[in-house]
């Protein structure tokens, strides 16, 4: 009998979100299997490849998360399905991503869907004065200190900034000199895996000027290690077992190093700094620096062989070479600062990303080029810089992928084709095409009146909802009553955001805001009627019109299949340490994945954690065992999971965001005009999903399907994308 194939991903906690080369990664090695160079993903599993029936993409255009938490209860068959979710980077160019760098879509007959070519994919270079280079740095050819990162691009790219709420325990390298062009310049590069923290420093390289390579050394994670990325990394537990040297020794080293104005280069260098958790005043980004439309950027190892000559990432190699890396991007900045803005976009390097010559031929020559020639040289016969996109190779192996959508898929974007074209019409065409095609891409919207412009209102609609279910109000207590008693009971619910007192009701009340949803509910369900401060208090939410509903939400979260299997257990004192609760919870069957979060501040763990069974009846057991547990004298409270890893990010992230009276005023008019919609969007979500159940149900067994909130990144804001992904079975489950 055929083994089904199945679908494993650690994507708990925190630690999921998911770049588009991930997805192409995955997407990619379930399509062609391991033809064309496919590899196995880094960041999840799929078993028996060979036996998936075909692959399907449902693509919800300019949707984003955000729309997923909003109209969580209309997406009924979306949570009850699909288990696997993940965060996605917004991209402003998300089929050019999602389709892989040189993508080559052949004009599809009307049998392979409602496609139209973009016929203007190849950029025209011909007038400099129209590449990005030379809008942002003009032709002539200046020093260095042009091109450092101001402060505010620093803080627009996410770089760790003195001061700054989010780099609290930060180190600040003090290198405070005054920059001039002849300040020395430090290649930057570091390799990390993946943690219960997130995202650790496992190796750290930095080169001077010269390419000389000044320190190339392994680092112990403080944290337990999830996922080595040894494909990405290089590095292996076996590498790390006898390593001694530890984060904050790589800080001190780096510290001393590097003089007073020393200048660091890097490709993305924000995330390098981020893991060493270290603040330096002056950077220059080449993945910035290399200047393209859109918010694009161009990555390393193309950057490396198409001005350098130089291939580096080799796929031969185990892992990048992060010193390789360092010098890399050392070299391009130091290319782009001697040769001039206008010496690198006569190189054209859109035309050499894009061009539609991506034969393996091309490439063969490439690699037979000679070290340190330039591509400049090449134009009248450029090499294969860029991976071909795997719907090429798809065609190549003579398997025709379905696209259908109501905008054109153009791997520069999306190019207007049939607006007429509704949703129901592609699940029709769908539900026809898709059986005979071993891979599909479809594509739905809610209408361009629906997307953009409403996107804050939604997005404070929201905020408002999770603030007001994260907040609960206890009382009431006589007067005079002690507020640390207070405190000290609702705490062992879990982690508190803030807590204030109400004094304009007749007898005092508290109102507590939590971190965590469970801490909120936990509260709810234990302590109503408790005896608290010498009061009998009870315990509610605020009642408002959008709170109508909560009781619903909760429960809907509470059977949510991704929350299967999982329960929060809080009351843990600061004092207990991840090996006491392992060896305290070890004794629980089935246990797969204890999740201690820590706060990003201090870095000192919460008193709650998150613990993941192999099987839902394991949890259920294991809740009435830990309900009548008490670890080193503090007693523990527990309850089912209810907000997922990318919900608990983002409520975070509400949690910390201070700018919300500064636009009230702003949001007001669009929240009324969304209020008046609001009806026959939530009419409009339902039929969404009702579409995708109906597609889903139709598909053979052992089909992967991957649904796609893409995310949005526009001039009304930005708001990262949500996966969901299932391999469907012969119960039309997820496994």
């Amino acid at each position: 009998q055929e083994k089904p194939s199945r679908l494993s991903a650690a994507l708990f906690g925190e630690d999921c979100e998911i770049s588009h080369n991930q997805l192409y990664e995955l997407l990619k090695y379930a399509a062609l299997g391991k033809r064309h160079n496919a590899t196995q993903p880094s960041w999840c599993r799929i078993s028996h490849q060979s036996h998936l029936a075909g692959v399907v993409l449902i693509v919800l255009h300019e949707m984003s998360q955000l729309h997923f938490y909003k109209f969580y209860l209309q997406f009924r068959h979306l949570r009850k399905v699909f288990q696997h979710r993940f965060i996605l980077t917004p991209s402003t160019n998300f089929f050019a991503s999602l389709y892989g760098e040189g993508a080559n879509l052949k004009p599809q007959n009307t049998a392979q869907g409602l496609i139209s070519t973009d016929s203007e994919r190849i950029p025209k270079n011909s007038d400099l004065q129209c590449d990005p280079i030379i809008r942002k740095y003009g032709e002539k050819t200046q020093g260095l200190t042009s091109y450092i990162l101001t402060s505010e691009e620093q803080r627009k790219n996410d770089y760790p900034i003195k001061g700054s709420p989010g780099c609290k325990g930060y180190i600040y390298t003090e290198c405070d000199q005054q920059r001039t062009d002849s300040s020395p310049l430090f290649g930057l590069d570091c390799e990390m895996c993946l943690t219960a923290k997130g995202n650790e420093v496992t190796r750290v390289s930095l080169v001077d000027a010269q390419g000389q390579c000044l320190l190339n050394e392994l680092v112990k994670p403080e944290s337990r290690v999830m996922n080595y990325r040894t494909r990405f990394s290089g590095v292996t537990k076996k590498m790390l077992l006898p390593v001694k040297t530890r984060l904050s020794d790589i800080q001190t080293r780096l510290k001393e190093m590097l003089p007073h104005d020393a200048v660091l280069v890097g490709h993305s260098l924000n995330a390098d700094l981020q893991a060493l958790e270290m603040i330096h005043p002056s950077v220059i980004d080449t993945s910035l620096l290399f200047a393209r439309n859109e918010g694009r950027r161009f990555k390393l190892k193309f950057l490396a062989k198409a001005v350098l000559g130089k291939e580096i990432q080799c796929e031969q190699k185990l892992g990048h070479d992060p010193a390789e890396d360092a010098r890399a991007a050392l070299e391009l900045a130091q290319f782009f600062i001697e040769q001039g803005p206008a010496k690198v976009a006569e190189l054209n390097l859109e035309m050499l990303l894009t061009t539609e010559k991506l034969a393996e031929d091309s490439q063969n020559k490439a690699a037979l080029q000679p070290e340190g020639c330039r591509i400049q040289k090449q134009l009248n016969e450029p090499p294969h810089l860029s991976k071909p996109c795997f719907l090429d190779c798809l065609q190549v192996t003579g398997q025709k992928p379905v696209l259908l959508g109501r905008q054109g898929l153009g791997s520069s974007g999306l190019c207007q084709s049939n607006l007429s074209t509704s949703n129901k019409q592609i699940l029709q065409r769908a539900l026809e095409d898709v059986p005979l095609s071993t891979f599909s891409i479809i594509q739905f919207s809610l209408g361009p009146e629906y997307i953009a412009s409403h996107l804050l209102a939604l997005c404070e609609q929201v905020r408002s909802k999770l603030t007001d279910m994260l907040t609960i109000y206890a009382g009431p207590f006589e007067e005079g009553f002690c507020l640390h008693s207070v405190k000290k009971e609702f705490g062992r619910c879990g982690p508190i955001q803030s807590l204030t007192v109400v004094t304009e009701t007749y007898q005092p009340y508290v109102c507590i805001q939590y971190e965590v949803l469970e801490a909120a509910q936990l509260a709810v369900e234990s302590l109503n009627g408790a005896e608290v401060a010498g009061s009998c208090i009870k315990v509610q939410r605020r009642v408002t019109a959008a709170m109508l509903d909560c009781d619903v939400l909760i429960k809907e979260l509470e059977l949510d299949v991704e929350n299967e299997g999982v329960i929060y257990v809080a009351g843990l004192k600061k004092s207990l340490t991840e090996m006491d609760l392992q060896e305290k919870f070890s004794q629980l069957k089935d246990l797969e994945i204890l999740f201690l979060p820590k706060d990003l501040q201090s870095g000192k763990h919460r008193n709650c954690c998150f613990l993941k069974f192999q099987e839902s009846q394991s949890a259920a057991d294991a809740l009435e065992v830990i309900n009548g547990w008490t670890l080193k004298g503090s007693k523990l409270r527990s309850r089912f999971f209810l907000a997922s890893g990318h919900l608990w990010r983002w409520i975070r992230q509400m949690n910390h965001s201070n700018d919300g009276k500064q636009r009230a005023h702003i949001l007001y008019d669009k929240m009324e005009q969304l209020s008046d919609a609001e009806q026959d969007l939530r009419k409009k979500v339902k039929k969404l999903d009702h579409h995708i159940k109906k597609l889903y149900r139709s598909l053979q067994n052992n089909t992967l399907c991957v649904v796609l909130f893409p995310g949005v990144n526009s001039g009304h804001g930005a708001q990262p994308g949500l996966g969901l992904m299932a391999v469907k079975d012969d119960r039309g489950r997820s496994a």
